[in-house]
């Protein structure tokens, strides 16, 4: 019979049940890094296709086309001297957009009139729009201060509120590695990046931070005092911590991802919203991969860093010594796992003694 969601949450946040996160940190580090190469790669191989917005350019909105094909789109912008080769989207189930390079007066007069014809619908319909290259590279320059200086204030309030610098570095691996994984998406399949596209990174980045603070602010919560202790290392109290947020992180993601998943498959591609599309994706991504970091790379990078520091590995090192030699007294088998509670240990309970069968509470035998 399966373990209920509630039985589940109680045994992992008691200690009854654990999972070794931290222990197994090298293979989640192994993941993370090969992931983001993966998107880096991408990243410098095919680069972004910034939307219109970013690199400038004219464009056209033929709405109630009865067939949605591409190519007298294309046909008609190569019949215009100058104009580059046009992209040509659908949006919704009977309108076109095409976007082009700078066109003037003449031209965007003649290829209104071009796509009119190539459509059947009447000129006046064709909506033209244009957008100049400062405005595209103002809307680049003012995002990518944006994620500057949310970068740098994030650093400021965790190294500020956690009294610790490392927990400030492993939160901002973690945002990096979701930026820099939902990006290299983008990339390989070639989707816009539009301005709600960048509203989409930057929101996911909260989200994912949010995740990160929740289980980083057990951690310390569960550390406090740990040299003065001989029960437990850090790294088994941290993974304690991951343990005991994991269901509230799992919970947290799924109703989050639920309504973006809706909006994404639904909206975007069954109803052809393609303006939702631009920053559902990233969300959607964004969610998934920041439940990842906030459990499986920012906790053991925490670890990673705190135990290069001398007391917290002399610490360490003492509490495995003790174990492996009160495992050789007893003959057990000498096995040590960092990271996992010690079975039959958890935190805050007492082993209870074993009544002998028989036994009835208040008789004495």
């Amino acid at each position: 019979m399966g373990v209920s969601m509630s039985r589940w949450g109680n045994d992992l946040y008691a200690g009854r049940r654990s999972y070794d996160v931290v222990g197994a940190r090298r293979r989640w580090f192994l993941v993370a890094t090969s992931v983001v190469l993966i998107s880096a790669v991408l990243l410098g191989v095919r680069g972004l296709n910034p939307g219109i917005e970013f690199r400038g350019g004219s464009e056209f909105t033929v709405p109630g086309v009865e067939e949605t094909t591409q190519q007298p789109a294309v046909d008609a912008v190569t019949g215009i001297p100058g104009a580059e080769i046009p992209r040509v989207s659908v949006v919704g189930a009977d309108t076109l957009r095409v976007q082009t390079s700078q066109l003037d007066d003449v031209q965007t007069q003649e290829l209104a009139a071009a796509l009119a014809a190539a459509y059947g619908v009447p000129e006046n319909e064709v909506n033209s729009s244009y957008i100049g290259p400062v405005w595209g590279q103002d809307v680049t320059t003012k995002a990518l201060r944006a994620l500057v200086i949310f970068l740098a204030l994030i650093s400021l309030v965790l190294t500020v509120y956690f009294r610790d610098w490392r927990m400030a570095v492993a939160a901002l691996v973690a945002l990096l590695h979701d930026l820099v994984i939902t990006v290299g998406l983008y990339a390989a399949i070639g989707w816009e990046v539009t301005p709600a596209t960048v509203i989409g990174f930057l929101t996911i980045l909260g989200y994912s931070l949010y995740d990160t603070v929740v289980v980083f602010d057990k951690v310390n919560e569960n550390v406090r005092g740990v040299l003065e202790q001989r029960r437990y290392t850090y790294g088994e109290l941290a993974n304690l911590a991951v343990n005991q947020t994991l269901v509230r992180s799992v919970n947290t993601s799924v109703v989050a991802v639920l309504p973006v998943g809706s909006i994404l498959f639904i909206g975007a591609f069954l109803l052809g919203a393609g303006t939702l599309r631009d920053i559902a994706l990233a969300l959607f991504v964004g969610i998934l991969v920041g439940t990842f970091s906030s459990v499986f790379l920012a906790t053991p990078l925490l670890v990673w860093l705190r135990e290069r520091e001398a007391r917290v590995a002399a610490h360490t090192r003492a509490r495995l010594e003790e174990r492996r030699a009160a495992a050789t007294a007893s003959g057990a088998r000498d096995t040590v796992t960092v990271g996992a509670l010690v079975p039959g240990q958890h935190l805050g309970t007492r082993s209870q003694p074993r009544r002998r069968k028989g036994h009835k509470p208040g008789r004495r035998q």
